[in-house]
């Protein structure tokens, strides 16, 4: 089987593709400005940085490269990771009783050859007190999140239902990149 590279320090894509039985990865973190054209739609958004980060990647040339993209929107604004307590405060209540939007690009690359697909996920928040979103921020949980909440952990709790895929919104559309793997030889299911 090939080398896989995990293009991404982000701990909760490790997990996950320990989940799907992909034990033996090496991590490379790319170093890429998270820069994109203004005019892209949210999809369009991450597939652009998910590619962006493939190209940073060094490797070999028979390695697959797995990288990836999260982002959140609330209508057409991007939620990001908070700056600071307050930027989680208003980011969650921004979010209490509304649907948004959870956005993942996945690039899969093995030499000059590449795939690039995007997967969206709507996430409905329950209402909740103020008391309740500074509660959860003091946990530091919200901190290092788009949205500033991880539906894996203690935000599970402020989420009310979702329409798609769970671990998408975790950070990897588990289903979408197993079907990406196949197309290079990686079959999971094998």
């Amino acid at each position: 089987m090939a080398r896989i590279i995990l293009g991404s320090g982000s701990p909760r894509r490790q997990e996950l593709l320990r989940r799907i039985g992909i034990e033996d990865f090496i991590v490379r973190v790319p170093d890429v400005e998270e820069w994109y054209p203004p005019e892209l739609s949210p999809a369009e958004i991450v597939r652009y940085i998910s590619r962006e980060k493939a190209d940073a990647v060094p490797c070999d040339p028979g390695d697959i490269v797995i990288t990836a993209d999260t982002m959140v929107f609330l209508d057409t604004r991007r939620l990001g990771k908070p700056r600071d307590e307050a930027d989680a405060l208003e980011m969650l209540a921004a979010l209490q009783g509304r649907h948004h939007t959870v956005c993942t690009g996945v690039t899969v690359r093995r030499g000059g050859e590449s795939l690039t697909e995007a997967e969206e996920t709507e996430v409905i928040f329950r209402s909740a007190s103020e008391a309740e979103l500074r509660a959860y921020i003091r946990t530091g949980e919200p901190m290092d999140k788009a949205g500033a909440y991880g539906v894996q952990g203690l935000g599970a709790l402020l989420v009310e239902g979702i329409r798609g895929d769970y671990y998408n919104v975790m950070g990897l559309p588990l289903v979408r990149l197993s079907r990406m793997l196949a197309h290079f030889g990686v079959h999971l299911l094998a």
